[in-house]
């Protein structure tokens, strides 16, 4: 009789075919990224991930400058009335609201601290910004000479959220929000599908994230926008995952908060506004997009650190000599450049069991692991390993070697991500051309422990949010975007409505979503 296979063991348990949902938290304790605090639904991000953060923000700083806009910061605290100049947005806004309504405390009775001093007017923590700067906006700007303002800010915003996941949804998060006023409205349209471009070059070429880039639908637009565009990742148990978003204001914002500005013949004109964000999530997307069952794998390009050094310290004649190669490696490695920056090498010198340091490492992802014991030094020879290829494939180079093609090394990788993120977006993309196929697609085959099932299915849809509704409430599922391609799979090419049998100008993406 024959045994049945062995399996294979892994660093992170549950496997993500096993519990997706507490794999990717697994995923982020073990590469020791984030932590819940005591303030719930608030997390505590740890240097690893914050240092993920750094490096995004780095390079999105650069994209926003080169594109012309510059930083600068807003109050935390916003004035209710604000808000109320706007209907859609503080009808949109108005459940995730943190409100402050005193400002001191003082011992009540029982010597327990209260509330004192009520507020003339309560205080919204900011959930985004497109009023208070608004109000700025419209004392700095008189004249079309004042336009355009194009202005960035990186800051913490707080939705009172009911259910929370690290990284993917928190009461307080990390973001960057552009707020831009125009003198007219191809202008401030040309700005806006301009960052959504920039967030998806950001996405695709240094997250090694690939991403749609579409418009959402009415039901699905930022509160007081005319348009939202968004780009939506796949992640690895098929769902969608809204990874960045570009919204035209229109003049909605400008005409509550006074933004009003003489043009050149005179005649004056209320501004067209944009705003623009993407947050902290980017970090829960690229867990998803990239890491597999022994811990986090990063792009090389986003990786804090792209190659650790770890010695193999056995020996105490051979200590010293040891160390002294790894030191030199390491300073031949950080003289090396990759993609426009020095390589960053960390050298591990911690007294602990070498499997155990090079576990750690394998979880927080970085790119290239290299050991270093006495053998290896009089061979002049490195043993290494790339993570994308798994633990056990590692292989001996001359030093010299390894330090001539790291930058190639680790540029291989990063483009390996991104195809392979690809190739797995095309595996579990379909099209759909009946209710019932759309309907199958999104139903799990075992409900009461659901498997991982379906993906992104683009059908035809004629506009009915009726439609919309009911999708969400039979499936799940929403619409994620209206494509902007204009080639390959996602062209406008009309065709039927499977719900309604109706004329549709294009195909949409339909899927389940964080």
């Amino acid at each position: 009789m024959s045994q049945p296979p062995a399996q294979v063991k892994t660093a992170i348990t549950p496997t993500r075919a096993d519990d997706y949902p507490e794999w990717y938290q697994q995923v982020i304790k073990a590469a020791d990224l984030a932590e819940n605090s005591p303030v719930r639904g608030c997390m505590v991000i740890k240097p690893w991930g914050y240092a993920l953060w750094e490096n995004m923000q780095r390079a999105l700083d650069r994209r926003f400058k080169d594109t012309g806009h510059v930083n600068a910061y807003f109050p935390l605290f916003i004035p209710l009335s604000f808000l109320e100049k706007e209907a859609a947005h503080v009808e949109g806004f108005a459940k995730e609201c943190a409100v402050v309504t005193h400002s001191r405390l003082v011992a009540g009775p029982d010597g327990k601290l209260i509330p004192a001093s009520p507020l003339d007017e309560p205080l919204i923590v900011r959930p985004t910004s497109e009023t208070i700067i608004g109000e700025m906006y419209a004392k700095w700007v008189q004249s079309h000479r004042d336009l355009p303002i194009l202005i960035n800010q990186w800051a913490n915003v707080v939705r009172w959220e009911m259910r929370t996941r690290l990284f993917l949804r928190t009461t307080e998060f990390l973001w960057q929000e552009g707020h831009t006023a125009h003198a007219t409205e191809a202008e401030a349209m040309e700005e806006t599908r301009k960052m959504l471009a920039v967030y998806a070059d950001f996405a695709e070429n240094h997250l090694a994230v690939p991403v749609i880039q579409g418009e959402k639908t009415a039901g699905e637009r930022f509160p007081g926008a005319v348009n939202t565009y968004c780009i939506e990742a796949m992640m690895q148990d098929r769902k969608a995952l809204q990874a960045g978003t570009s919204h035209f204001l229109g003049q909605n914002f400008a005409q509550s908060a006074g933004i009003k500005f003489l043009d050149a013949q005179g005649k004056q004109e209320f501004a067209w506004t944009t705003s623009w964000g993407v947050s902290t999530r980017l970090i829960g997307g690229v867990i998803m997009a990239h890491a597999d069952d022994d811990g986090l794998v990063l792009p090389p390009r986003l990786a804090p650190t792209h190659v650790v050094i770890l010695p193999v310290l056995h020996k105490e004649e051979t200590r010293a000599k040891v160390l002294e190669y790894c030191q030199k490696l390491r300073a031949e490695l950080r003289a090396t450049r990759y993609a426009d920056q020095p390589l960053e090498v960390e050298l591990d010198t911690r007294d602990l069991r070498g499997g155990d340091k090079v576990w750690q490492w394998v979880k927080k992802g970085v790119p290239l692991i290299v050991e270093v014991g006495p053998r290896d030094m009089d061979k002049d020879c490195v043993f290494w390993g790339r993570r994308d290829k798994g633990p056990k494939n590692r292989t001996s180079t001359p030093r010299a070697e390894f330090v001539a093609g790291v930058a190639g090394i680790l540029e291989e990788m990063q483009q390996g991500l991104l195809e392979r993120a690809r190739q797995f977006r095309r595996d579990n993309t379909r099209v759909l051309d009946t209710k019932e196929d759309i309907y199958a697609y999104f139903t799990a085959k075992t409900p009461e422990k659901p498997e991982i099932h379906g993906g992104f299915a683009l059908a035809h849809w004629n506009g009915d949010p009726a439609i919309e509704e009911q999708l969400g409430k039979d499936l799940k599922v929403t619409i994620r975007c209206i494509p902007l391609d204009t080639e390959g799979e996602l062209a406008p090419v009309p065709g039927t409505c499977p719900f309604t049998g109706q004329v549709s100008p294009r195909r949409v993406v339909l899927a389940k979503a964080y």
